[in-house]
């Protein structure tokens, strides 16, 4: 093995590292990357670029999800793997209502947010978390649609996600 190269332990997968920490090293990463663009090109393009690549990372993370399951994922597996995201208390959240067809839910504490804030990328948090949330949706089922008008990350009380599935689904 070369040494820029590394292995996962056997048995281990990326899923099982929780999301947090995973954000956290990611976040370590694209700060330098945002200052390197930023100085080449620019503030405004530093930040086009991650947030095109966290979407992009997004997509893929949802597709990798779907093609586990082996079906089109419903609201329900949604729903199944939304501890993912809340691992070691990471989101708290109060549902609203959970269907087949809607799930509705706010968030009320959101550690990611607060993690970003505390790494001084408070500024760039939407792009490198919330950002996420719908670009996921593309990769794991486009059916699924999310309304969210507020985040924590943004200032407000809590974030007010509104899942859908696409009424021609």
């Amino acid at each position: 093995m070369s040494p820029t190269e590394t292995t996962v332990p056997e048995g281990m997968d990326i899923n099982d590292i929780p999301i947090l920490l995973r954000r956290r090293i990611e976040a370590m990463i694209l700060k330098h990357v945002l200052d390197v663009i930023t100085e080449r090109s620019g503030r405004e393009e530093g930040e086009a670029v991650i947030g095109e690549t966290c979407s992009r990372s997004a997509i893929e993370q949802g597709e990798q999800l779907a093609q586990a399951l082996g079906h089109a994922p419903d609201l329900g597996d949604f729903a199944d793997i939304m501890p993912n995201w809340t691992r070691e208390d990471a989101l708290r959240i109060e549902m609203v209502e959970a269907s087949e067809t809607r799930m509705d839910f706010n968030v009320t504490r959101c550690r990611y947010s607060e993690m970003y804030r505390e790494m001084g990328l408070g500024d760039i948090g939407h792009l490198l978390s919330c950002n996420r949330d719908g670009d996921f949706c593309i990769g794991y089922n486009p059916e699924i649609e999310l309304t969210r008008t507020q985040t924590i990350m943004k200032g407000a009380s809590h974030c007010d996600f509104r899942y859908r599935m696409k009424k021609d689904a």
